[in-house]
């Protein structure tokens, strides 16, 4: 899949656009009638336990507001965070710290979110299982998104629809048969991997055999899922999706599916509650 790069030109353009969204045209009005001279300390504190991300896009933010705020981080990214702990300090020009509050504490809390559910699903599941993300996240923020799914411990895989060939139901409504639309991936693969989704062991049955990679198990049940993963993991890698709950997660893992995706993670995450204390 293509690479995550989270580079510091990535990270400060990405908090522009935030802060315009957030001040564009006339600025902070509310904090703009405080005086220009007033310095506080603030503590940065999390009233829920879980695990921090974003620590580099919340000091950007206020980076691009104004270079004299310092900020000096108590806990390092990735790092398991308890309630009531100080993750930071801030300091500077109140107006200032005030304005870029928001956006900053937008993305810590929406990765940290990320990176919290995606590592109760990590723990549920044990090693031989991998957790993955999907596609199914919020236009523009997919890097993100993904980047916070690794510090919780998943993987990202499918970064975008030219990483590789995914064959799924509506592919096989609009093509002659499965077996059809498959064959003529594999003709044209050209290097790169083939996933094919299947929701029934019969659809299984049909393309055993044939070269391609992955078999994507879509929303079958456990007792089906084991049977599907005995069938082929002597050809293929195995996937299941659909229907992924941290209820029944362990259920799943035990079938012997190499991985499991989870959309869940990054289109509908919780956020970890975080705030600015002065």
């Amino acid at each position: 899949m293509s690479k995550i790069i989270l580079s510091k030109n990535f990270i400060r353009n990405t908090c522009k656009i935030a802060l315009n969204e957030d001040l564009f045209p006339l600025g902070d009005i509310t904090s703009n009638l405080l005086k220009n001279n007033i310095t506080k300390k603030i503590k940065l504190i999390t009233n829920q336990s879980g695990i921090i991300a974003g620590l580099e896009f919340f000091k950007q933010t206020f980076n691009l507001i104004d270079k004299k705020i310092k900020i000096k981080l108590k806990k390092k990214e990735g790092s398991y965070i308890k309630k009531g702990n100080i993750i930071a300090t801030i300091e500077g020009n109140i107006k200032n710290i005030l304005t870029g509050e928001r956006v900053a504490l937008n993305f810590l809390c929406h990765m940290s979110g990320i990176a919290t559910i995606t590592n109760k699903f990590v723990k549920k599941t044990g090693k031989k299982c991998k957790i993955c993300c999907t596609r199914k996240t919020i236009p523009g923020l997919r890097v993100i998104q993904k980047y916070a799914v690794k510090i919780g411990g998943g993987t990202n895989h499918r970064f975008n629809l030219s990483d590789e060939y995914l064959i799924k139901d509506n592919h096989i409504g609009a093509s002659k048969s499965l077996v059809d639309i498959v064959k003529k991936t594999i003709k044209n693969k050209k290097g790169k991997k083939i996933t094919v989704e299947v929701d029934n062991l019969k659809q299984l049955k049909q393309i055993i055999g044939l070269k391609f990679d992955t078999v994507l198990f879509d929303n079958m049940s456990p007792k089906f899922l084991k049977e599907g993963v005995k069938i082929s993991k002597k050809y293929y890698e195995t996937e299941a999706s659909g229907g992924v709950t941290l209820k029944n997660i362990k259920k799943i893992s035990k079938t012997g599916v190499g991985r499991i995706s989870v959309g869940a993670i990054t289109h509908s995450p919780p956020t970890l509650d975080l705030k600015l204390h002065l």
